[in-house]
């Protein structure tokens, strides 16, 4: 069994089309109203977008839904499929907390809600059945204010048992006019000891070099090796990990051809600079992290020697792998109790 470790992932974009149409059919959502049909609705949900922005409004349809009684719903349904279609043995995800709680509260009532959130989170996501290592990385918000970030830190720090890092999102084109507030905040993280990593260098208007020195690994930074190499040594020197998801700068606009990749890979590890390979929203793109690998592969963006390179860098800078185990070695502690079916309860699920 080939492993895998994935370091960028969305609660929101993991969702695939078919599970949230079962959802909206059996909770008979209004949103089903808008489609046709299924078809229609596959279609709509995995597309290219033209612009980032455009990319991002599929969240919300997502965050919607993904309520606290539902949260369970989803989530088993996507560790499931990370352990028997992808070989995961590590699995960060990635969500606004916020965005998860009732909108007719007001603003300090679902700022209190977010624990919740986080508890049921991390409680679904422990399943017997799928043995995947989990944790969760809380998302700061570009359109969020600043009150709602800085809890949106303190509740990563009181969930550590939870939560492994502290991330921004929202399009890394919004954190202009707020960059002093982003830069506040992370140094904050970093005072109560939380990893950090940041939507950042994804698109050409989200370069931010003030807030490089406050991360530990980097959402995307495709923009650094493509237009600011002079940066590499720093993100080298730092030992900054990029988290590269391929299939999002063909669905967002950012890019044009996969090939264009290819100067990424290699101006990355010309300066020593690691990279995992990530999904992002799999479930929005309908694609799952090995094929991102195989199609690097087939596109010759990288060789095998390059593969095995991501591949170990993504358990390296993983923030909650146990490090001083190898991949294999603690999958196969992880195996023996999924094994042992004398004390296996099945739940009949679809």
């Amino acid at each position: 069994m080939a492993l895998y470790a994935e370091l960028h992932r969305h609660l929101g974009g993991s969702v695939v089309p078919r599970i949230l149409w079962r959802y909206l059919q059996r909770s008979e959502s209004e949103l089903i109203q808008r489609f046709t049909g299924y078809a229609d609705f596959e279609d709509f949900y995995t597309r290219p977008r033209n612009t980032l922005d455009e990319y991002l409004e599929l969240h919300t349809l997502v965050e919607s839904v993904q309520t606290a009684e539902a949260l369970p719903y989803f989530i088993y349904r996507l560790v499931r499929g990370a352990y028997i279609f992808e070989n995961l043995a590590y699995l960060e995800l990635r969500y606004t907390p916020y965005l998860r709680t009732p909108d007719h509260l007001s603003q300090s009532q679902r700022i209190e809600a977010m624990a919740e959130i986080v508890e049921i989170v991390g409680k679904a996501s422990q399943i017997h059945e799928y043995p995947i290592v989990t944790s969760q990385i809380l998302c700061m918000h570009s359109k969020l204010p600043y009150a709602v970030n800085r809890a949106i830190v303190e509740v990563a720090a009181q969930f550590r048992e939870y939560v492994c890092a502290i991330d921004v999102a929202g399009g890394d084109n919004h954190y202009g006019e707020r960059l002093e507030e982003f830069i506040e905040l992370y140094a904050y993280a970093r005072s109560l000891g939380l990893n950090t990593t940041g939507h950042l260098y994804e698109t050409r208007e989200g370069c931010y070099p003030e807030l490089l020195p406050y991360l530990m690994r980097i959402g995307h930074g495709i923009q650094i090796p493509i237009h600011y190499p002079h940066l590499l040594k720093e993100v080298a020197d730092r030992q900054q990990c990029l988290e590269v998801c391929p299939t999002t700068y063909l669905k967002t606009g950012t890019l044009e051809e996969l090939s264009q990749l290819k100067i990424v890979f290699d101006r990355c590890f010309e300066a020593g600079v690691d990279i995992a390979i990530c999904t992002d929203n799999a479930g929005l793109h309908n694609v799952r992290l090995p094929f991102e690998y195989e199609t690097l592969l087939t596109h010759d963006i990288i060789g095998f020697q390059e593969l095995q390179a991501c591949q170990d860098a993504a358990f390296r800078h993983a923030f909650a792998w146990p490090h001083n185990q190898r991949p294999a070695s603690l999958l196969n502690g992880l195996l023996k109790p999924a094994m042992d079916l004398s004390d296996r309860h099945p739940v009949a699920v679809n």
